[in-house]
């Protein structure tokens, strides 16, 4: 089976005649691809512990300068993604997909992307046909990066979207749910049933992401195998061939988490192997004229543990410079057992900092240089928990996600999901956006590229002999998007998580003292409190104004000098206004 990602790497404008807050919508989904903010000292990994200034007894102000002159990262204008799961396919959402479209535009000028992809589900053979008629099957887990709706999507006929009738959403949803049954069914006895694609679907998939402005990756079957367990290409070429007669512009990727393919359907793939298979990829897409210089991206194993390190190592001394960037996933904790108070757990936020390292140093022994991409990243595995991997508690690591990330020179992250079966998704089966939804969109619109360092200094609790003291204060800083047009260049934007059960304060020190500052405070609506599926912004509740229009996401306006309350558990962004910062005057 061939899989399927998508990527969206928008630079085009969304159609003008889409409705706003579908391109609102789909502007965050995929939009999505911002940067996100750095700890506070240029070599730090994480976000600093707040120190105790000599001579400063009891509580105090907590003091916080940002670096303007240099940035000390640029990440990718694509640095935040998303992902589909495939099982739209095995649920029938595939067909449903015509909001979606919408709300990936909501950032018409940023850049964006979108992957199509699951998590470890086995894949077995795969077919890809060009007559329509003919069927191209895969097992539900390989990762696809490919969104696709029942639109007659195609720009010469003006991308127009269908309307679905409410009782066909309903019979949607229906069945839906109860193949979301099936498909936990099949993730815990670790036997899954085929999925089948015809060729009018992925025409269906590529002029989805044609009309949306994005760019699409297309992850194929890695299982197909010879006899000496060499990868058997010939179903790939036809496909590549077919998209190729299409014009299609795709990127390409082979196989997900490769490393457990022994657990999955008994048979495995060492990373030198995979290395050969991708090289043997490449020089496939070499003979293809349209695909002779398509980006080609992999391994996207697993958590790194021992020995997918190795697998990760065998890999790199074969394909490291055939790829053009390297792919991992990360999921933090077990959705069948997740409690709220985990997703509140420093130690849980800090365990991706220890992967990344572990990723650089292998990816800068082979490849100095190389792009690294966490591609495919979520809060739970095994689909996630209601109310809990889909509700406002799980914001705190989503965002702390981010800033780890760009801090430490990740240039792109995949969010699992935009929309799936399980419970890790952005948006729910209603089109209503999620809090990480508003958390992500907020994050697009206010946060650029370029990476600042903070200075903090303040009031930290003595350490006991033994015991660690992580940071429940996280703080990163960057310049505020170009693509903002309420903010002058030369602004910067904060990023702080409170996770204290009491509220903090800071003062601004420095080059940003006595600004005016804008205030996003996102904080849980309605009397679920951090179970809450619904968030509020700066006290106002955050709604669709329609099933095609976001809301207008308004600032709290600070004056010039006041001090920062950063309620308990909460997370928020300030915009320091007219900063003048050098680093961030010229992109």
């Amino acid at each position: 089976s061939e899989l399927i990602r998508g990527f969206l790497l928008s630079g085009m404008p969304c159609p003008s005649s889409w409705p706003p807050g579908l391109l609102a919508l789909m502007a965050l989904g995929l939009a999505l691809m911002a940067t996100f903010s750095l700890p506070s000292q240029a070599g730090d990994r994480r976000a600093l512990p707040v120190e105790k200034p000599p001579g400063v007894k009891g509580r105090t102000l907590i003091l916080l300068d940002v670096n303007t002159k240099s940035p000390v990262r640029i990440i990718s204008e694509n640095f935040l993604s998303l992902q589909l799961d495939p099982s739209i396919i095995h649920d029938g959402w595939l067909d449903f997909l015509s909001p979606l479209r919408r709300m990936t535009c909501s950032g018409a000028t940023a850049v964006v992307t979108l992957a199509f992809a699951g998590a470890v589900i086995a894949v077995g053979n795969a077919h890809f046909h060009t007559h329509r008629h003919r069927k191209m099957s895969y097992f539900s887990s390989l990762p696809s990066y490919i969104v696709r709706s029942d639109i007659a999507l195609d720009k010469q006929k003006g991308c127009k979207i269908a309307q679905h009738p409410d009782i066909m959403l309903e019979l949607q949803r229906e069945k839906a749910a109860q193949m979301h049954l099936v498909l936990l069914k099949e993730q815990f006895s670790n036997t899954y049933s085929n999925l089948t694609l015809t060729a009018r679907s992925l025409d269906k998939l590529y002029n989805f992401a044609d009309c949306s402005g994005l760019h699409l990756i297309f992850a194929l079957n890695a299982l197909r195998r010879n006899p000496n367990n060499s990868w058997n290409s010939s179903n790939a070429l036809s496909l590549l061939k077919y998209s190729a007669s299409k014009k299609y512009n795709i990127s390409w990727e082979l196989g997900n988490e490769p490393n457990n393919y022994r657990t999955l359907i008994g048979r495995s793939v060492n990373g030198s192997q995979l290395g050969k298979d991708y090289t043997q990829l490449r020089s496939l897409l070499q003979l293809i004229r349209t695909y002779s210089r398509a980006h080609l991206y992999g391994p996207n194993i697993g958590r790194p543990r021992k020995n997918v390190v190795a697998f990760l190592e065998g890999f790199m001394k074969v394909a490291g410079g055939t790829v053009d960037a390297v792919t991992w996933q990360h999921y933090y904790i077990d959705g069948r057992v997740a409690k709220v108070t985990d997703f509140l757990k420093t130690r849980l936020l800090d365990t991706l900092s220890d992967q990344i390292r572990k990723i650089q140093k292998v990816v800068n022994t082979y490849t100095p240089g190389k792009k690294i991409w966490l591609e495919g990243v979520g809060m739970t595995t095994a689909g996630g928990m209601n109310n809990l991997s889909d509700s406002y508690a799980a914001g705190f690591l989503w965002l702390n996600t981010l800033g780890l990330l760009a801090s430490q020179g990740i240039d792109v992250v995949v969010r699992h999901s935009f929309l799936d079966h399980g419970h890790n998704h952005l948006v729910d089966q209603n089109f209503n956006p999620l809090p990480d939804y508003w958390l992500s969109l907020l994050y697009k619109r206010l946060i650029g590229p370029k990476v600042l360092a903070i200075h903090v200094a303040g009031l930290q609790r003595k350490p006991r002999p033994g015991r660690v003291i992580r940071d429940k204060l996280r703080i990163y800083a960057h310049c505020t998007s170009y693509h903002n047009h309420n903010y002058v260049r030369g602004s910067i934007t904060l990023y702080i998580i409170n996770l204290h059960r009491s509220r903090k304060k800071i003062k601004l020190a420095g080059t940003l003292r006595d600004k005016i500052v804008h205030q996003y405070l996102l904080q849980p609506y309605g009397k679920d409190g951090l179970h809450s599926k619904s968030v509020q912004l700066n006290g106002q509740p955050l709604a669709m104004v329609d099933d095609g229009t976001l809301p207008e996401l308004k600032p709290r306006p600070l004056r010039a000098g006041r001090t920062l309350v950063i309620p308990p558990l909460t997370m928020s962004f300030y915009v320091v206004k007219n900063v003048n910062a050098l680093a961030c005057r010229y992109r």
